[in-house]
């Protein structure tokens, strides 16, 4: 996909989102909350993750973060993040196709970003590793918001 349609699909999926976000239902939230109980044990950070996630986890993952290409292990461990941000699409929390799994590292740098704002920043910030970013692009899911 050409950056000029791919900036058009984000904002499109942006503007999508904004109405969607304002339309939230019951089942939203309660996706929202499934995501934290599928996560961490009783929905609390400090009792660590359930098995199911673990094995989700082990199953789409190897020893290396797909976006900077250093072992987990030397850059905090392993993270199940979010591509576009549950706090501006909660309904996508439990989609699969929006999770993924980087290093600690990268998912505090990442934030909250918006997708094509976290492309942009890593183009400006790291060049190097932008293929990375834009080979992991989540427009299935995107093209989703749409429907």
């Amino acid at each position: 996909m050409e950056d000029q349609n791919l900036e058009a699909l984000f904002k499109q999926a942006d503007k999508i989102g904004k109405k969607r976000y304002h339309k939230l239902t019951a089942q939203d939230f309660e996706n929202y909350r499934k995501f934290d109980y599928w996560r961490y044990i009783n929905g609390d950070y400090e009792c660590g993750t359930t098995q199911v996630s673990r094995d989700w986890v082990h199953e789409h993952s190897d020893l290396y973060c797909p976006i900077c290409d250093r072992k987990f292990n030397t850059r905090g461990g392993k993270t199940i993040d979010h591509k576009l941000p549950r706090a501006q699409y909660p309904w996508l929390s439990m989609n699969f196709r929006n999770l993924w799994v980087i290093c600690q590292l990268c998912n505090q740098e990442k934030s909250d970003m918006h997708w094509y704002e976290y492309e942009h920043y890593i183009f400006v910030h790291y060049p190097r590793l932008y293929s990375n970013v834009q080979t992991a692009r989540p427009i299935d899911l995107l093209k989703t918001l749409k429907e």
